[in-house]
């Protein structure tokens, strides 16, 4: 065991403390599968991520760091706040992009593109694994999971980008912020909603804050922790099925972890074939860890 350099980003806000935190060990390296998990399981965050040199294959074809993206119990081959995090702290610890206002990450779904937008982050929303609409049986469960009437689902759709999120949209924002879900019904369904905050059935419409949606984002199953605060790999899922169905404009702004006492807000923006989805982040704690 040795000292590795280490920082806690704040994801999806430019405020600290009121986002998405982010354990990242900037040097990775010589680590096992087990010692990253059992620190990722020790941090009781999310999610935690480990950065590499890029393999061989990864260096050729342009990437400029390595990501392993850790949850409780797991490791996953993408996540959206994780991405930025890592990638803002490769950045803030020195990294420099073989491309001027581009950095390639390479992780478990392969090589992903992000761009600076000014003080934000925006990745390339990776393609979608699975969509079209849920089975109906899965439908009305999650209906009874989330104690809302089937009636009150106008939408659902697969969004598995790698973590496979099941989306529905409510009615509106307050329905989606007055959810008490029952973990007991949901299982093991990763389930993610989304409700409107401006006029229903108009797109493109926002409240006062130009805030479109309010998102949640429910994995039961994930080790106890039963709500995510701001979810990357969501949003950029829920931004391909609602922009790709006209139920959302190619551009918009969604806030997530209101419930928690957060204030995410997670920027979507379409350009061409590509979905960009960026927020700000923000270094609350640097230094380094025994692993």
């Amino acid at each position: 065991m040795h000292q590795r350099p280490f920082q806690q980003v704040d994801v999806f806000t430019a405020t600290p403390y009121r986002g998405n935190p982010l354990a990242v060990v900037l040097d990775g390296s010589g680590l096992s599968t087990e010692a990253m998990q059992d620190f990722t399981n020790w941090t009781n965050l999310s999610e935690a991520t480990f950065l590499l040199p890029p393999t061989p294959e990864g260096r050729a074809a342009g990437a400029d760091y390595r990501v392993r993206i850790f949850c409780p119990g797991r490791e996953l081959p993408f996540a959206g706040h994780p991405t930025l995090g890592s990638c803002h702290a490769w950045l803030q610890a020195g990294g420099r992009p073989q491309v001027a206002g581009q950095v390639v990450q390479e992780c478990g779904v392969g090589l992903v593109t992000l761009r600076q937008d000014g003080e934000r982050l925006a990745f390339a929303a990776p393609p979608l694994i699975q969509s079209g609409p849920l089975a109906e049986d899965d439908v009305a469960l999650i209906a009874r999971g989330l104690g809302v009437a089937r009636s009150d689902i106008l939408h659902h759709a697969w969004c598995d980008n790698g973590p496979n999120w099941r989306g529905v949209m409510l009615r509106s924002s307050e329905q989606v912020l007055a959810l008490k879900h029952d973990a007991s019904i949901l299982g093991q369904l990763d389930v993610g909603v989304v409700g409107p905050r401006g006029k229903v059935g108009v797109i493109g419409s926002t409240d006062a804050e130009g805030i479109a949606f309010e998102v949640r984002a429910f994995f039961p199953g994930n080790n106890g922790l039963a709500e995510d605060p701001v979810t990357g790999s969501l949003n950029a899922a829920l931004a391909q099925w609602l922009i790709g169905a006209g139920l959302a404009p190619a551009q918009y702004v969604a806030a997530q972890g209101t419930c928690l006492g957060r204030a995410g807000r997670v920027y979507v923006q379409q350009d061409g074939d590509t979905i960009w989805v960026g927020g700000s982040s923000v270094t609350c704690m640097a230094g380094e860890v025994l692993l």
